[in-house]
């Protein structure tokens, strides 16, 4: 099926970063999931191609690009390629950056976003707590304003680039008395005394994505660290997570589409009873139902990226295009591994990757369950 909405000089940036994975990371992944990690050589070479600085502007290094289907190119060709990749960079370039951008001041802008822009400053988002998940009315990390400075006490858990950030932007309860709305952001340095990771979270997929654990312990930062206003920090979270749910499905729905289209492959080639096992009734109509699921999904995450483009994509839509393509991703992945059979659960074979990958789509950006209760809200009820 056709895709209005991208143009030539969309269909060319894609052609280049189709080129950089394959010079610079598929031949790396094997070296990825041993060390848990995505090396800072990827980050140096993503920024030299420009695909961390898309919102940048320019006179801090980026690209300075206004049209949000740049980024959409990139996180779909990432997650082709591996799912862990496309959230790792999501974070970084598509999550965290535009926090600097929108509500940093002028100094923080010209001290962060080059490097940021550069892969020389890895970002990582301080939202979720070990008692928290979801609610993030509910935060217990504290900053307690002593003299001219903030103390900040507290921890987060389940954080993509945790191990790995330089600067993490971290939600931090500032005014108790004022519940949700007593919560400010503040841009915290890896480098800061006081801040501890834990060990790399030992996950069932995503080996690649450093997921950790973040510790601070009387950390002391002055004014010149707070993104946005104080105690607004909960309002500017709500305004950046319809962005950040729209991510989730366009990488959702690529990674779903390239196992797919391997396993069609697949099922072409591999024989049973002297017969190729898609010729099967069952593999037919199969493949065709979850053909048509994904191309169904993918016309309305085009609308919602269209419509982001816009600046008109609500956070209700937003929320229906996470939690469907995480459903549909799982769905369709899990059916992948048993038209692969026994191979399927081989970890040797992508299918098995991916599958282990995609589960937690369903739980991340706000579980599946929020997703629905914000649009059962909607909905009046």
């Amino acid at each position: 099926m056709k895709r209005d909405i991208y143009d030539e000089d969309h269909e060319a940036f894609r052609a280049s970063v189709r080129g950089f994975l394959r010079g610079s990371v598929t031949p790396n992944l094997d070296q990825h999931v041993t060390e848990k990690a995505i090396p800072r050589e990827f980050w140096l070479d993503a920024g030299m191609q420009g695909f961390l600085g898309l919102e940048i502007p320019e006179e801090y290094g980026g690209a300075g690009a206004e049209d949000y289907r740049f980024n959409a190119v990139v996180a779909e060709e990432l997650s082709k390629v591996n799912a862990a990749l496309g959230s790792c960079w999501g974070i970084h370039a598509d999550i965290t950056a535009p926090y600097l951008v929108e509500l940093g001041t002028e100094e923080q802008k010209q001290r962060w976003l080059p490097g940021v822009a550069a892969g020389e400053i890895l970002l990582a988002i301080g939202m979720t707590e070990p008692s928290g998940g979801s609610d993030l009315a509910a935060l217990k990390t504290t900053g307690v304003r002593d003299g001219d400075q903030w103390v900040i006490n507290g921890s987060k858990t389940f954080i993509t680039n945790g191990y790995s950030a330089d600067l993490v932007i971290t939600a931090v309860r500032t005014s108790p008395e004022k519940k949700a709305r007593g919560i400010t952001l503040f841009a915290i340095p890896a480098s800061a005394e006081g801040f501890s990771r834990g060990r790399k979270l030992d996950k069932v997929g995503q080996d690649e994505a450093d997921t950790a654990e973040l510790f601070f312990e009387n950390v002391r930062l002055t004014d010149d660290h707070i993104i946005g206003e104080v105690d607004s920090g909960f309002i500017h979270m709500m305004q950046k997570l319809p962005q950040e749910r729209l991510g989730c499905a366009i990488s959702n729905l690529a990674h779903a589409k390239q196992i797919l289209e391997e396993t069609l492959q697949y099922t072409k080639e591999r024989t049973a009873f002297g017969a190729p096992i898609g010729s099967f009734q069952h593999s037919k109509f199969l493949l065709a139902e979850m053909f048509t699921q994904v191309d169904v999904s993918q016309a309305y995450v085009d609308q919602c990226v269209a419509a982001h483009d816009r600046g008109q994509l609500t956070p209700i839509d937003a929320a229906k295009a996470k939690f469907w393509t995480s459903e549909i991703q799982n769905k369709v992945i899990d059916h992948c591994v048993q038209l692969h059979g026994g191979y399927g659960y081989m970890n040797e074979y992508r299918v098995a990757r991916a599958w282990r990958d995609a589960r937690v789509s369903r739980i991340w950006a706000g579980s599946n369950e929020i997703m629905k209760e914000l649009i059962g809200r909607d909905l009046g009820l």
